[in-house]
């Protein structure tokens, strides 16, 4: 009986002494610190949208990530961008699969001049092509969303009016625009987006292929005349926005599932951006006193006649690589068709 008082005694007394402890509370966890890059400058609408994709997603994994924003080719140029996403320089990129050529031969079938005219169109179209195919040359990266461009058309320092004012033109161009001027008549000028204001300038070339909205976002419209709404020939290009597979299989599954459910809502989001560009491109322009040139329905037709080599040769360059380069074009068309319509 006294052994169990005595017992008793000392488990109150450390109970008392426990109570008084201040009580540990475990540390709050650090957030998930990302390092997101483009090429895109500050200044341009997708930065800042970019900036509002990343902010949902901070906010609906409540708080477990972070994001450190650079932009304007700050840490990496567009043409490095994959690479820097897949050896982890940075975590998630933005970049267009133009950049680099040759690396990419089934997402390059998106950006054949197929007859784009907007950007919701092309985004929807995109996004759809590579859920359908899921190519290979992106299995190594987590793919959280894409998107495209308006229509890309012609602008230039002289009017062009028909088929033959191309030939011989200096066209500043990438991937499957250069391919495009060549078969138009014109000499492509390969060199990155950032170049072409001072090229156009100076006169190292006298026209470019790009979208309504470059206009405006690159000042295009202050070294260029006129436009030349050349729909029958309306191309796109791809961009990816993408994260280094290793960090994503790290992620937390509720913090992937807040990547996946804000990327699916960007894919329109980054749509009506572009198309919002490419209407304030088109005021900007004509604010400078620039003309805009349509072409009739036998005229774009005319084009269209002029590139199909380029579709040709693409249909037969991917078949030669084992890829369904007919179903990637039919496919294209038949989504490109959906789109514009809706």
């Amino acid at each position: 009986m006294k052994t169990s008082k005595w017992f008793l005694g000392i488990m109150l007394s450390l109970l008392l002494v426990s109570t008084s402890l201040p009580i540990a509370y475990a540390a709050p966890k650090k957030p998930i610190e990302l390092r997101w890059c483009t090429f895109f400058p500050p200044s341009h609408p997708l930065f800042p949208m970019s900036q509002r994709w990343g902010g949902e997603i901070e906010k609906i994994s409540g708080g477990q990530v972070r994001f450190t924003y650079f932009p304007g080719g700050t840490l990496l140029r567009g043409n490095e961008i994959y690479d820097g996403v897949l050896k982890g320089t940075v975590d998630i990129g933005m970049s267009c699969f133009a950049y680099t050529r040759g690396r990419f031969p089934a997402m390059e079938a998106v950006d054949l001049p197929l007859g784009y005219t907007t950007g919701r169109a092309a985004s929807y179209v995109i996004n759809d092509f590579y859920n359908k195919f899921k190519p290979k040359e992106l299995a190594n990266v987590k793919v959280l969303f894409l998107h495209a461009h308006g229509a890309g058309i012609l602008h230039s320092k002289k009017p062009v009016y028909k088929l033959e004012d191309m030939k011989g033109l200096k066209i500043r161009s990438t991937g499957f625009s250069a391919k495009v001027s060549k078969a138009l008549g014109a000499l492509p000028v390969a060199m990155p987006m950032g170049g072409s204001y001072e090229a156009l300038q100076k006169g190292v070339v006298e026209a470019i292929f790009c979208p309504m909205e470059a206009l405006k976002t690159w000042k295009l419209a202050d070294v260029i005349k006129d436009t030349t709404q050349c729909y029958g020939v309306g191309y796109t290009t791809g961009f990816f926005v993408a994260m280094n597979l290793k960090k994503w299989n790290s992620l937390p599954k509720d913090v992937q599932k807040a990547f996946e459910d804000v990327s699916a809502e960007y894919i329109s989001k980054a749509g009506a951006v572009w198309d919002k560009g490419d209407e304030a491109g088109r005021s900007y322009t004509l604010k400078m006193g620039n003309k805009i040139i349509p072409l009739s329905d036998e005229e774009n037709a005319r084009w269209a006649k002029a590139i199909q080599p380029v579709i040709s040769d693409y249909v037969k360059k991917a078949e030669g690589k084992g890829l369904p380069g007919k179903e990637y074009v039919k496919t294209l068309k038949a989504l490109i068709k959906k789109y514009e319509k809706q």
